[in-house]
């Protein structure tokens, strides 16, 4: 039986919070750009706010907007990536989505990938804080030869990423769903720390072997700990933010990544960051001295969030994105990604809301705000239109793989080299959940199953049945 709130139990989406909030904390020591990227978030987010009402709110309250991060982190290991696992279970934070960045990029990323976060939707609404996890593919031999593949998995069986105490503290808290005061606070200590840039010296030697084959790897299993990669707040207006940064002097990466701005709802995630700073780290040299030196590996990475697509919606959006890389490749004057994308939307996508949910594009929960005149099957589209049900769009709480990848690619110094002769190492959502230890769920199901809910309570409400057949986009979209 848990502990009431009255003997000072803290619940796991506390913890949650006062997770984001310690790792912001110590990541904005450490890479002190980051509180100037939140700083230009929040203002961004309270101008779009006062400029736009209501509407701002659409896709998320502004306090849950402004208190919004995701993390990033990488790991070397099958291994240290059930510990992950274990550790975020304790802030409630389950694996959610599979994402291969090797085939993403065309640098060097050996990397799978998967992030942990709320799965219910209270608990999202609480706190929505995720980590976005990549696990190194030693035996991928793309990138790594044998001797290599031994020499990692050697190097990183020897550390220890978390504490013993901090994962059996995770543990408590789930059986408990939560942890009394004490307790708590040593746990997000204990947490905090595994977190820390590591202060060890790097074997400078082999680091650079690594960084050759690949930066992304040389991150992960050339230094001694695991640390904050980035710590993404989220915006409502990110060409804005992108602009504000760049006027104080901050280099960002060249372009935003995922959907273009256009006219039309925002889908998905659109992402962009700074460049990767320059940090002093400690390194040991091959006659045993340490010395001074520099790493670019850190970066500060912003996302502006839109609307969960179906299938069908995503579907079409990786039919977009091939059809922009074709007219990009086609063209020859030299226009931006980011312009042809703009152009491939307009012709492809719906230009409202109603748009997406009526061609079964988008992922709704549809509120009953009115009775209905109409008994037996009726369409989604006449109760839409009588004002019977009102569609509330549910937000993308997860990743783009080619996103992830692109803003890799662009905060690195080099992109690595890989033979593509070689067979790559098969990796699916099933196998890297078996790495976890856990069921990784599909993001799609979760958002499905968000939207038929919503339509099972507003059939009973109105003693009708919903007919949802999605109606063609060229039959509903404006000219």
């Amino acid at each position: 039986m848990s502990p009431s709130p009255s003997s000072g139990h803290v619940d796991q989406w506390e913890l949650r919070a006062r997770f984001a909030v310690s790792l912001a904390s110590l990541y904005g020591r450490e890479v002190p750009a980051y509180t100037t990227l939140v700083d230009v978030s929040r203002a961004v987010n309270e101008d779009f706010v006062a400029a736009h009402g209501a509407d701002a709110e659409r896709l998320g309250s502004i306090s849950r907007v402004t208190a919004e991060r995701h993390g990033a982190i990488r790991v070397g290991s099958a291994a240290e990536m059930a510990q992950v696992a274990r550790l975020f279970a304790g802030f409630g934070m389950h694996p959610v989505g599979f994402y291969d960045l090797r085939d993403a990029s065309a640098s060097s990323v050996p990397v799978v990938s998967t992030a942990f976060r709320p799965t219910d939707t209270e608990e999202l609404a609480r706190n929505p804080f995720r980590v976005f996890t990549s696990m190194l593919v030693t035996d991928d031999r793309r990138f790594f030869d044998a001797p290599t593949q031994e020499r990692l998995e050697a190097f990183v069986a020897a550390r220890r990423l978390f504490a013993p105490e901090a994962l059996d503290l995770a543990d408590r808290s789930v059986a408990d769903r939560g942890l009394d005061e004490a307790d708590a606070e040593r746990f997000l200590a204990l947490a905090t720390a595994s977190f820390a840039l590591s202060t060890e010296p790097i074997d400078r030697a082999w680091y650079a072997h690594l960084e050759a084959i690949s930066a992304v790897a040389a991150d992960i299993g050339g230094v001694p700990a695991t640390h904050i990669n980035h710590l993404t707040p989220r915006v409502l207006d990110i060409d804005d933010l992108y602009a504000r940064m760049s006027a104080l002097g901050i280099t960002m990466i060249p372009e935003i990544q995922g959907p273009p701005r256009w006219e039309g709802p925002d889908v998905l995630l659109r992402q962009t960051s700074f460049r990767a700073l320059a940090e002093p780290r400690m390194f040991r040299e091959a006659d045993g001295s340490v010395t001074t030196g520099e790493l670019r590996v850190r970066f500060g990475e912003v996302e502006q969030r839109g609307i969960a697509l179906t299938s069908a919606g995503r579907d079409l959006y990786d039919t977009m994105t091939v059809e922009v890389d074709r007219r990009l490749a086609d063209s020859s004057a030299g226009r931006t990604r980011v312009d042809v994308a703009a152009d491939v939307w307009r012709e492809h996508l719906p230009r409202t809301e109603t748009g997406l949910a009526l061609g079964g594009l988008g992922f709704f929960r549809f509120r009953v705000a009115g009775p209905s005149t109409s008994s037996g099957n009726v369409s989604l589209g006449d109760l839409l239109a009588s004002g019977a049900l009102v569609a509330e769009p549910i937000v993308y709480e997860d990743f783009l793989p080619r996103s992830a990848a692109g803003i890799f690619q662009s905060n690195l110094t080099d992109e690595g080299s890989r033979d593509d002769d070689q067979l790559g190492t098969p990796y699916d959502l099933d196998r890297l959940s078996e790495v976890v230890g856990i069921p990784i769920a599909d993001p799609t199901d979760l958002y499905a199953a968000q939207q038929a809910a919503s339509l099972a309570e507003a059939e009973t409400a109105l003693g009708l049945t919903i007919d949802t057949t999605p109606i063609p986009v060229q039959e509903h979209a404006p000219a």
